[in-house]
This record gives C-alpha cells, sequence and structure tokens, in this order.
C-alpha cells in the first residue's frame, strides 16, 4: 500500500493516541473529518492498522520480572516449529514470540511474571515440556532503557 503525506500523518499520530477523536485527528493533518475518517479505514482494511489497544504498567500490576528467554529446538521441522509455536501461544505471560536466527537459539520469547518463583515455575512446568524444546537460555532485563511501541514512517521519496 502507497503511503502519502495524509497516510504517514494519520499512522504517525494513531501510534501514539489511538483514543485521538476523528476531528481531533483530522484538525491535526488539515483534513475534513469525512475525508480523515475514509482515510482511517483504508489503513485498517488495507491492514496497516491491525488494532487499537491500551498499554498497561507491568510493574503497576505485580509483574515485576521481565525474561528473554531463547530457546534452542532439538529438530528444525516445520511440524516441530508448528507444535513449539501453538503451546507458546496459550501461555499468557509469554508477551512476544520471535523466530529468531543469527543465535544458537531458535526462539526468543519476552516474558513476564510476578517474580523469580513465578518464573521457575513457568519455565519448569510449562516451557520446558514443549515437546522440541533442547536448550534454554534465560536473560534477566534489569531496566527497560525504551520501549517503543511505534513505528518511523519514511517519507516518501
Amino acid at each position: 500500500m502507497e503511503l502519502d503525506r495524509y497516510g504517514r500523518q494519520i499512522l504517525t499520530i494513531l501510534q501514539s493516541d489511538g483514543r485521538i477523536s476523528n476531528q481531533e485527528l483530522a484538525d491535526r493533518i488539515g483534513l475534513s473529518p469525512s475525508p480523515c475518517l475514509r482515510r482511517v479505514r483504508v489503513l485498517e482494511e488495507g491492514g496497516l492498522i491491525l488494532g487499537y489497544r491500551a498499554i498497561l504498567d507491568a510493574k503497576a500490576l505485580g509483574l515485576s520480572l521481565t525474561v528473554l528467554v531463547q530457546i534452542s529446538m532439538d529438530r528444525h521441522t516445520p511440524e516441530r516449529f508448528a507444535t513449539f509455536e501453538a503451546a507458546v501461544a496459550e501461555i499468557p505471560e509469554v508477551m512476544e514470540c520471535l523466530l529468531i536466527t543469527g543465535q544458537a537459539a531458535d526462539y526468543q520469547l519476552k516474558v513476564a511474571v510476578k517474580d523469580l518463583d513465578a518464573y521457575q515455575e513457568l519455565l519448569l512446568k510449562r516451557i520446558t515440556g514443549i515437546p522440541g524444546v533442547s536448550g534454554v537460555h534465560s536473560s534477566f532485563v534489569l531496566r527497560r532503557v525504551t520501549d517503543r511501541t511505534a513505528y518511523t514512517l519514511a517519507a516518501a521519496e
């Protein structure tokens, strides 16, 4: 999908304020409300906007430990990966699962839990029990330096 100036502006604003009214969005980008809303709908239907959600404070929810978990698989087959991915999708503490390359690991998980005891239970009772998991390396996050959810949108050439 080709993005013009208005499309880039809409996406940039919605990434930082998904609750903005259509009227305010239209005012900020210099369009009237009807064309602005049509453009937002086109971006949604085109798959550039996947959804809208609230970003919560994990610590305020009692989830004070974030762990980056690298997972190695015993076999690199589509079936083995599909089994792992389906199992991980069912674990609510797994916030992100990435199939990676360039490391000894095959996957990287981002996990949010209450504390070290909760992580130990999750690791030993859920993650290492998934068929095909042959290795686990855990890195504990000490501090979030940056935590972005917004993508930078380059101007059209």
